[in-house]
């Protein structure tokens, strides 16, 4: 399981303070509970992002306990894409929570190494549906079912761990195979026919000279 140390932190103080002590200014909050602002260690903070992603449990320790929750949201500056902010939501003990879990394409597929076609990823995360102990950190997607130029691979065609559901309608497509389509080939210009047909138009000339 993932652990990251937070600290409390008075609102007040200014996130760009904040940031320059090499800290991520933070919240974490649940569905009955008010924001808690806290502050994370920025280098920490990125590794556990890294690791965990926002569909695994991720423990918040402070001197007054430990908390169970998910990386909910995270802010980025847009000129250098550094982590500004980011949200923590701490689930209902007992409750199913939905997460959107990154997916994983393995394996090697004929229809795309024999045949010619290109794979199509759909979709690269899924919706499931889990209590927080049973959430994956990512879904496998097998691209050897993909064994024709018509296969596709659905949500429903995916294995899920125990105590896993899918919150999205089955059929959607995950994973498919595109075809280019040739370039149809056109018949040689007959010559003779040519060399006839501008005989003929000189002749027709002449006689109307």
């Amino acid at each position: 399981m993932f652990t990251l140390n937070i600290q409390e932190r008075d609102v007040k103080t200014s996130p760009d303070e904040i940031r320059s002590k090499g800290m991520v200014p933070c919240v974490y909050y649940g569905p009955k509970d008010q924001p808690v602002a806290i502050a994370v260690n920025k280098v920490e903070f990125l590794k556990v992002l890294r690791d965990a992603g926002e569909s695994a449990i991720v423990v918040l320790e402070s001197p007054k306990g430990k908390i169970e929750a998910l990386i909910h949201d995270v802010a980025y500056e847009p000129v250098r894409n550094e982590v500004v902010h980011a949200d923590f939501y701490v689930p209902e003990k007992g409750k199913k929570v939905e997460v959107a879990v990154p997916l994983e394409f393995t394996g090697v597929s004929a229809a795309v190494k024999d045949l010619g076609g290109t794979l199509v990823k759909v979709m690269h995360e899924i919706e499931i549906e889990a209590l927080p102990k049973d959430l994956p950190h990512n879904i496998i997607v097998d691209i050897s079912a993909l064994t024709d130029l018509d296969s596709q691979i659905t949500a429903g065609d995916l294995k899920l761990p125990e105590g896993v559901t899918l919150a999205v309608d089955a059929e959607e497509v995950v994973a498919s195979v595109s075809v280019t389509e040739e370039e149809v080939e056109t018949a040689p210009a007959d010559l003779s026919a040519i060399e006839l047909a501008e005989k003929k138009g000189k002749k027709e000339e002449e006689a109307e000279k």
